[in-house]
């Protein structure tokens, strides 16, 4: 009998290499295992993969660095291939997106520097193909076995986001815990939408706000939805389920361009564009000082149901959000009358500018409704900074290069006036319905300062309400501003949609330059 052995065939190699693939994906795709799924889906969560399917279009995603580890990427349980983050690329509505989806079942989603190269390399690929990028937050935060490391890789991920900010759409959804260093890159994103019962967004949680501060706080309480989109604003749009909010991702992505040197897509409209309503003719109350909601007139005025309102929890003074006018994509900016009667305060002026400058960085027109009677007096407000923070609306305002078309609905006073969208804060085109108010202040307070002589020494008890009506009719309308060219046009409430949209087509080719400079100096 011969010893020799017989030689391995090409097929049995290839046979060998084939097995050993299946059986890599098979445990990539386990992740920290069935254990750890279970666990994760008794707490009413997805799995990374689980989500990035309900994300992408069926069958679009092409994973990328499934196999990658890191040097505790070895256990007592096996190796973990993916080091704890599921990256790749795919479609959204067949428009390509890159993505990455914490997996809180490997090392709690805990970020060391496998992960963190495997996300830097996914954002600088989003930003080289010019297409946005989808971030799926779940996570414990640094991984502190790979120690100082772990915050390297975190600060590469900042810098990513601080470079393509302004270029391509960043979207943050939070899924799950993010906390400590983990917040700060949602928080440079332009959009963080979060999901009811199971996310939650801090600095510092429970634990050490009881030993510093000796408060006993939940992580509810502390970082839920509810606080992050109603309080501190960092969250703007919240979702009451994971798959709610892989909806309204998509219906998010579907207002915005690919990058900036794009226009967002244009979808074919159902609505009529001369279609006039006449609840608008009627909508704003006789009695100045009466509220009345100013969602319906954007829902009046835009494309029919489509509109996404943007941090609609936070700052409700002031309403921001996306439409659509005759299928193009618009950003919305209008007061609210029926809450804080429309005044802007710092958290509205923040919200606003914030909104504005998104817009102008993804060549979406803005449209601005008007009814503001002015700044949030008192010294809440003074003290807190309303200079500062206001002035940061003017500012977007003013930068703004994108076509923008202001209508005047009422009350149109003082600095607020100019801050909103106002004709020379170069707004492009400024309607006003003959409702409009526009003056340094409102008729009362001012025939209060302009008359006070002839009140206080004239014995007719109508005098005063004569003097306010000549002052309003003297200036306070918008024949006057007219006459001036302050308003382009006063229109027929009514007539609003048809005027919107024809303004924005005749601005469709816009070229509005700026002087050559690094950038401007907002006061942040």
């Amino acid at each position: 009998m011969s010893n020799k052995q017989e030689p391995i065939s090409e097929d049995m190699n290839e046979n060998s290499t084939n097995q050993r693939l299946e059986e890599m994906n098979k445990t990539a795709e386990l992740g920290g295992g069935e254990k750890r799924i279970n666990q994760q889906h008794k707490k009413g969560k997805k799995t990374a993969r689980e989500r990035i399917a309900l994300l992408l279009d069926e069958g679009s995603f092409v994973e990328i660095d499934k196999f990658a580890v890191s040097p505790m990427s070895e256990s007592d349980e096996g190796k973990h291939y993916g080091d704890g983050v599921v990256t790749g690329y795919g479609t959204i509505d067949g428009r390509t997106v890159f993505v990455f989806s914490h997996d809180f079942t490997v090392f709690g989603g805990s970020l060391g520097v496998m992960f963190g190269q495997k996300v830097a390399k996914v954002m600088d690929l989003a930003l080289k193909a010019g297409v946005p990028i989808v971030g799926l937050n779940d996570s414990g935060g640094a991984r502190i076995q790979e120690g100082v490391q772990s915050l390297a890789a975190y600060s590469q991920i900042f810098f990513r986001n601080t470079i393509s900010s302004g270029v391509i759409p960043q979207i943050s959804l939070v899924l799950g815990p993010c906390a400590g260093g983990a917040v700060y890159s949602p928080a440079m994103t332009d959009f963080v939408i979060m999901s009811e019962k199971s996310s939650y967004m801090f600095i510092t949680g429970p634990d050490v706000v009881k030993a510093a501060l000796g408060q006993d706080v939940t992580f509810e309480e502390l970082g839920g939805p509810d606080p992050s989109s109603a309080e501190s604003g960092v969250a703007h749009i919240v979702a009451p389920s994971e798959e709610d909010s892989f909806t309204l991702t998509r219906q998010l992505l579907s207002f915005l361009p690919a990058n900036n040197s794009e226009v967002p897509p244009r979808l074919e409209p159902s609505d009529d564009p001369n279609r006039e309503d006449r609840l608008l003719d009627s909508i704003v109350p006789t009695d100045s000082n009466k509220p009345y909601e100013m969602k319906q007139v954007i829902s009046a005025v835009l494309d029919e149901n489509d509109f996404l309102e943007v941090h609609a929890r936070w700052a409700p003074n002031i309403i921001v959000g996306f439409g659509r006018l005759d299928g193009e994509s618009v950003g919305v900016v209008a007061n609210q009358p029926s809450y804080l009667a429309g005044a802007l305060d710092i958290n509205s002026s923040q919200k606003a500018a914030r909104f504005v400058r998104t817009c102008d960085a993804f060549n979406i027109p803005i449209v601005t409704l008007v009814d503001v009677p002015g700044y949030m007096p008192g010294t809440e407000q003074e003290h807190g900074g309303i200079i500062r923070h206001g002035s940061k609306l003017l500012f977007a305002y003013c930068e703004a290069t994108v076509p923008k078309v202001t209508v005047i609905t009422r009350k149109a006073y003082g600095g607020a006036y100019c801050a909103m969208g106002s004709k020379y804060s170069k707004a492009d085109l400024n309607f006003a319905w003959p409702s409009a108010e526009i003056a340094v202040m409102g008729p009362e307070g001012a025939t209060n300062i302009i008359y006070r002589k002839e009140i206080e020494e004239s014995s007719d008890p109508s005098i005063r309400e004569r003097l306010v009506n000549e002052y309003k009719y003297k200036f306070a309308n918008p024949f006057i501003a007219a006459e001036n060219g302050i308003i382009d046009s006063v229109i027929r409430p009514s007539h609003t949609r048809k005027e919107l949209i024809m303004a924005l087509r005749a601005l469709k080719n816009k070229n509005e330059q700026r002087p050559a400079k690094k950038h401007g100096n907002i006061q942040l």
